[in-house]
């Protein structure tokens, strides 16, 4: 489960060599997310419209290693966008995706762009 794990590191903007057409914006329900696969990882995108903000992460949930965080709630923490894990009710922060809940865990997140009402998921590779 290690090496699946391993796959998703977190892509700042700076190191995007790969902006991915994921969909377009009615692809994505309003404050809520939905989940899209870039070669062998599966991406989960939030349409954070009460914060005027998109974001994109890992759809693992490290706690479990189930593949849900796209059907997670998302909120606001003091101002930090979160998902919880469907399942567990893990938090993790969308902007760094560091846990708000469990110190040991982590998620990889990406920067989002959105052009033309088209989305897209900056990758590294």
């Amino acid at each position: 489960m290690q090496e699946i794990l391993d796959k998703y590191k977190s892509v700042s903007e700076s190191q995007v060599a790969v902006w991915f057409k994921v969909g377009s914006v009615n692809d994505f329900p309003e404050n809520g997310g939905g989940c899209i696969k870039y070669k062998s990882k599966q991406i989960a995108v939030y349409n954070f419209s009460r914060k005027g903000q998109w974001y994109a992460c890992q759809n693992l949930c490290p706690h479990k290693m189930e593949m849900v965080l796209s059907r997670g709630m998302i909120g606001d923490e003091g101002g930090l966008a979160k998902v919880a894990c469907p399942m567990h009710k893990k938090t993790f922060s969308l902007d760094t995706g560091q846990s708000l809940s469990d110190e040991d865990l982590k998620i990889a997140v990406y920067p989002v762009k959105v052009q033309d009402e088209n989305v897209y998921i900056g990758f590294s590779e």
